[in-house]
């Protein structure tokens, strides 16, 4: 199956999902980031696929629009794409500050980084081959990929984010060529490092998209449901206006879609006014609760959004990944993800179907 000309690229309010969705237990361990891999070769192969043909038929059958690989193939969402590249060194690792919130080892960049071959165009047509609707493929950004690693070789995060970028962008634009109909880049990072992000971070993520046909999207969030993640969220008072750095700069930008999060967040909705023109990525499923939305708080979080975003703008998804959640109860909230859509897209006088 090829393109992404099918009813739900043109419906009203398509879902999606950020980007991970948890894995099965045969395939690595459940709940659990940067979880090892229970297979090895061709059955490691094998049961990539078999999960990834899985993660499609589970997003289809809730009623997700927009349908990506739930980063199946992947162990993270960041160091499986750099774990590919030249120039870095995975067993020099060193102990770094995560978006300055936890501490991970890391690999180091030791060298000239380059990408020797694609990394994800393979998976991306394999994706492609599941399913005729619109599908999406996320990438790490540059800024984020930076905080991901330990430099010794450049020793200037501007200078190792321009060649991030330029290898991003060749990833990409085979992406597109296999078919993907959207390219993600997932930028966490510019919620907390916003001086670089100003200097030159959105400078790089331009650079990553240059001459795409398809259509990109930033994610920008406040991280997994981690424990990590939800102390650091404690701290950030009443409101969460960290996006009031970013917003204004992407919305002069080329990218197409602000992927953001929402739903029982403290983000005011009303920032969502500083991107006005470009689509909305909307978290209306909260990703560091166990408790499964009902369709009514999805649909009250999704009318509340078109105060400040054209209804042919917004996609509803979920706040971030659902890798550490229980299969069931990710599985259960992209349903009610997609049961709030039907019910605004009703009270909008569109089709259910």
């Amino acid at each position: 199956m090829t393109g992404g000309a099918s009813t739900a690229s043109r419906r009203l309010l398509p879902t999606s999902i950020v980007g991970s969705l948890p894995k099965p237990s045969w395939l690595a361990r459940p709940e659990v980031l940067w979880s090892p891999w229970e297979l090895e070769g061709d059955e490691l192969v094998e049961g990539k696929q078999d999960a990834l043909r899985t993660a499609v038929h589970e997003q289809r059958r809730r009623g997700i629009d927009i349908v990506s690989d739930g980063e199946q193939t992947r162990q993270h969402f960041v160091t499986t794409f750099i774990e590919h590249l030249d120039g870095v060194d995975f067993e020099n690792r060193e102990t770094v500050r995560i978006r300055d919130r936890y501490d991970a080892s890391v690999p180091t960049v030791v060298g000239a980084v380059s990408r020797r071959q694609p990394v994800f165009v393979e998976d991306a047509a394999f994706l492609r081959a599941q399913t005729d609707q619109p599908i999406k493929w996320a990438l790490p950004g540059p800024m984020t990929m930076i905080d991901t690693l330990s430099d010794r070789h450049y020793r200037s995060p501007e200078r190792l984010a321009w060649e991030f970028a330029t290898i991003l962008n060749q990833e990409a634009r085979e992406l597109e060529a296999a078919g993907v109909d959207i390219i993600q880049f997932d930028e966490p990072a510019f919620n907390v490092f916003f001086d670089e992000m100003k200097d030159w971070g959105i400078a790089a993520l331009e650079r990553a998209v240059e001459g795409l046909s398809a259509e990109t999207a930033v994610h920008i969030c406040y991280g997994y449901g981690i424990k990590a993640n939800t102390d650091w969220k404690a701290t950030l008072g009443s409101e969460w206006r960290q996006y009031e750095k970013s917003f204004p700069l992407l919305q002069k930008s080329s990218i197409d879609i602000v992927s953001l999060e929402s739903h029982r967040s403290h983000v005011p909705m009303d920032l969502i006014e500083l991107i006005r023109g470009k689509k909305v990525m909307l978290g209306a499923i909260d990703v560091a609760s166990k408790e499964i939305e009902t369709p009514d708080e999805v649909a009250d979080t999704l009318r509340r959004a078109l105060e400040f975003v054209d209804a042919d703008l917004l996609i509803p998804s979920s706040n971030c990944g659902m890798a550490p959640l229980p299969r069931r109860v990710a599985l259960d909230k992209l349903s009610a993800l997609s049961a709030g859509a039907r019910i605004v897209r009703a009270e909008l006088g569109h089709s259910a179907d």
